[in-house]
């Protein structure tokens, strides 16, 4: 049995280029080169620019997925990289994102998903 089923990264991002965090096309080929620099399995990426300005974006992988949501107006970015096995370190996704946002400062919080070792899994209602 796997020590955990998967893990998830939660990124933040401040000092981004704002011109970058607010472009749908650079943000989605940013979300499909983290995705090429950890070699996961892209199913799709799907992106969206809201007015005046931020944009959304979420690939889909065959492992989980890797989302990122913008404030230009903040230099800030926040992503979500969460990647299911043992195989690919999501730290790898998060430090390609990180510099391809030109981000000057960062953090994150790596949590274990599904620990089965530390837990024993509980039914709801019982």
């Amino acid at each position: 049995m796997l020590a955990t089923l998967g893990k998830h990264i939660i990124l933040e991002m401040w000092g981004c280029c704002k011109d970058t965090i607010d472009n749908v096309d650079v943000v989605k080929e940013i979300l499909i080169k983290a995705t090429e620099s950890v070699k996961a399995t892209l199913v799709d990426v799907v992106c969206h620019r809201f007015s005046p300005y931020g944009v959304t974006g979420v690939a889909i992988l065959a492992e989980s997925h890797i989302a990122v949501h913008t404030w230009p107006e903040h230099g800030y970015a926040a992503a979500d990289i969460f990647i299911c096995g043992s195989a690919i370190n999501p730290r790898n996704a998060a430090s390609y994102m990180t510099e391809a946002f030109y981000a000057k400062e960062t953090s994150f919080l790596e949590l274990k998903r599904g620990d089965f070792l530390s837990k024993t899994p509980q039914m709801a209602g019982r």
